[in-house]
């Protein structure tokens, strides 16, 4: 069994749950021999192709709606797991589900690949304002990291951020995939989506998916908006998250009600689809992600972002190429924006360079996955097993 392990899987949606679900997914269909390993949470039933195995959990202040795994309480999920034959696991995440990983795989003497997604200093430092309890526990997610038999990032310049931490072993760049890849309907999913949306027909339509956090600069987009209010456009928030009640209140100050809107989580995987091929523009000007999954997905919908210049999510962007970069400042970012909605020739080419190089099929991914899984399985002396 190969077990892939993280602290939220669906319905709990972040790039992280999404990218887990999708290695499941896809490794499954090749192998069906996968399972998932998550904290549980309350009134979930799973419609998976493969086991989940959740256990007991709490919620975590402030970061509604994720939870607390303690799987060492939840006798029950113990004594399922604990009869689980496994060949390799994957955690992608430090905290319960990772250590949960490499405690099965010190029993079991099986691979652990740990993947480092989110730049977990910046979570910390919001929550805990003691420094040296917050690098206590930047020192423990690096000891995690540094037992892993790999560690795998989605994108290099990610690299750089664990090396900050004091990580001093080997990194391995796997990329992430994406499930909107490989459908090319785009202007029919466009014109669909600017419908469900209540678009106009000549309308610029922003948009912006993620958590509803301050780390994202969300901010940044709603100031800039309101020295725009002489030109055409409207823009829509998909997410949620602590922030989202004061960003609405920011809406409301800057009298952009008419001109912004806050659709809410959206896990309809279809649906949310049709808003990214609606957009014009993915505004994502965040300084706090590695390597956000939801830029690949508007990319898959030749809709290129709009981001932050020097930050580590920008890095897999080209200036005028396959996306767009500005300062992240308010200046900046509206001067850009600006630019960028004057000139449609532009923006459509670089719509389409991002879907040819940023767009690649979670199929894809997982061919390349499982190669490097039973090499590493191999190497170990071991094999599949059911």
């Amino acid at each position: 069994m190969l077990g892939i392990f993280n602290d939220c899987f669906p319905p709990i949606m972040d790039g992280v749950s999404v990218t887990v679900q999708n290695y499941a997914r896809w490794l499954n269909r090749k192998c069906n021999n996968v399972c998932v390993v998550t904290p549980s949470v309350p009134g979930t039933v799973y419609d998976e192709e493969f086991p989940v195995y959740n256990y007991f959990s709490l919620p975590i202040p402030m970061r509604k709606p994720y939870r607390m795994g303690f799987p060492r309480v939840d006798l029950p999920f113990r004594s399922r797991i604990g009869k689980v034959g496994f060949s390799l696991v994957h955690a992608h995440s430090p905290f319960s589900s990772g250590r949960l990983a490499l405690k099965i795989a010190r029993e079991q003497n099986i691979p652990i690949v740990a993947t480092f997604h989110s730049k977990y200093r910046a979570d910390f430092e919001r929550a805990i304002p003691n420094r040296m309890v917050v690098d206590y526990m930047v020192k423990n997610v690096v000891d995690f990291y540094s037992q892993a038999d790999e560690v795998w990032i989605p994108q290099a310049s990610v690299e750089e951020t664990l090396r900050e931490y004091g990580y001093k072993g080997r990194v391995e760049v796997v990329d992430n995939g994406n499930d909107f890849a490989a459908d090319t309907r785009t202007d029919l999913l466009r014109s669909e989506g600017r419908a469900m949306l209540g678009a106009g027909r000549c309308e610029p339509v922003l948009l912006f998916v993620g958590q509803h956090i301050y780390e994202k600069n969300p901010q940044l987009i709603i100031r800039s908006l309101a020295n725009m209010r002489d030109r055409s456009w409207h823009m829509y928030f998909i997410g949620t998250g602590y922030a989202a009640g004061e960003l609405r209140q920011m809406v409301q100050s800057k009298g952009l009600d008419d001109r912004v809107t806050f659709l809410g989580q959206i896990t309809d995987r279809e649906k949310l689809k049709r808003c990214y091929a609606a957009a014009d523009v993915f505004l994502f000007p965040s300084l706090y992600d590695n390597a956000p999954l939801v830029v690949r997905e508007a990319a898959a919908m030749h809709t290129p972002s709009l981001m932050a210049q020097g930050s580590t999510a920008a890095s897999v962007i080209r200036d005028n190429v396959n996306g767009f970069l500005c300062s992240a400042d308010e200046q900046g970012f509206t001067e850009r924006l600006v630019q960028i909605l004057a000139d449609d020739r532009l923006r459509r080419a670089a719509g389409d360079n991002a879907r040819a190089t940023l767009a690649r099929s979670w199929q894809d991914i997982a061919d390349e996955v499982y190669d490097r899984y039973m090499h590493l399985v191999r190497r170990r002396g071991g094999m599949l097993s059911a």
